[in-house]
């Protein structure tokens, strides 16, 4: 299935310019808008899932567009192509929105280079990958989970952001039904061109059951041994033992403010090693026996000013699903 590629500008050189710089190998569908407002209504009646939009434009410039996404909840992966290279116009696009800037010319080999760094491809097919399990998951129970695991995560969240002083950025839990060969395309914060390290607990208790997975990109280690004041050599050893302090942090936090709030007391296995220093989906597609069809609510840290971003992910078993639609559906009585 082609992906959708809406191109914003006034120009229709610029448009051409910018359409034939697209990777030749990439199944694309290219629509065109020709200002913002025009963007705008693209936007809504087509829904594409990535935007490449020009700054100076009549009528609407860029800046509105992406206020207007914001304000109107239009969720678009959008770079901005413009021949403004001011710092503060770089900085503002970023804050409305937008994931990088591309000054203009752009070369297909600079376009390319952006693509590949944000896994551009990759994240809008887990787009739409998201979008059509999250048809399977009622609204009003998937409400219900991500609610519960606001609450939950809210608490792990101030548990590493005292450990590490730092602000920690809560994410909106993701929750669909996956099958295993799908788990690698739902972890949407873990950059796919860095080796990751994984660690997986199992959790039972209720009638319920499942495991939590955390994933950590390496090329975070650095930054939390110093914000750990580490000052040692970092090795396999010495990452492990960081990668298991925020797990225990994370994962235990997350099973507690959930069992809290179902009622329910979880017993936590011990924590498995999935691997170290290697792609997610390699981790996935080694350890995929371990998991079925399950339900998957999926929280993506962040840290603020830290190159620092895990996934942790709750794989509840096929069979806790009657269990836990039976303990929210009280939430759900008028």
């Amino acid at each position: 299935m082609s992906t959708s590629v809406l191109i914003c500008d006034d120009s229709k050189l610029a448009r051409r310019q910018l359409a034939r710089s697209l990777p030749d190998d990439w199944d694309i569908k290219i629509e065109f808008a020709c200002d913002g407002v025009d963007c705008i209504k693209q936007i809504t009646k087509a829904q594409p899932e990535i935007l490449f939009l020009d700054l100076n434009m009549p009528e609407m410039d860029g800046y509105g567009v992406l206020a207007a996404m914001k304000d109107q909840g239009l969720d678009v992966l959008t770079v901005v192509v413009s021949g403004d290279i001011q710092p503060s116009a770089h900085q503002r696009v970023l804050e409305l929105g937008a994931i990088d800037f591309i000054q203009k010319p752009c070369s297909p080999e600079k376009l390319a280079a952006i693509i590949e760094h944000h896994g551009i491809r990759d994240r809008a097919l887990r787009e739409r990958l998201s979008h059509s399990l999250g048809e399977q998951v009622d609204p009003d129970v998937r409400d219900i989970y991500q609610e519960l695991t606001n609450v939950a995560m809210g608490q792990a969240g101030d548990l590493l952001a005292r450990l590490l002083n730092v602000f920690v950025k809560l994410p909106i839990p993701n929750v669909n039904v996956l099958e295993v060969s799908e788990l690698n395309m739902a972890l949407s914060s873990v950059d796919t061109n860095d080796t990751t390290s994984g660690i997986c607990q199992g959790f039972i208790g209720g009638g319920v059951s499942g495991e939590a997975l955390l994933l950590l990109n390496d090329s975070s280690f650095k930054e939390i041994a110093s914000l750990m004041n580490y000052e040692g050599e970092l090795n396999d050893k010495v990452e492990l033992e960081l990668l298991m302090d925020v797990s225990n942090i994370l994962i235990g936090a997350i099973l507690t403010g959930l069992s809290k709030q179902l009622d329910m007391t979880f017993s936590q296995g011990h924590p498995i090693v999935l691997g170290q220093h290697r792609d997610v989906s390699e981790l996935v597609q080694s350890n995929k026996s371990r998991w079925q069809r399950t339900l998957a609510i999926e929280i993506s840290y962040g840290i603020e000013n830290h190159d620092i971003n895990c996934d942790l992910m709750l794989l509840f078993t096929e069979d806790s699903l009657k269990t836990l639609k039976f303990k929210v559906a009280y939430l759900l009585e008028d």
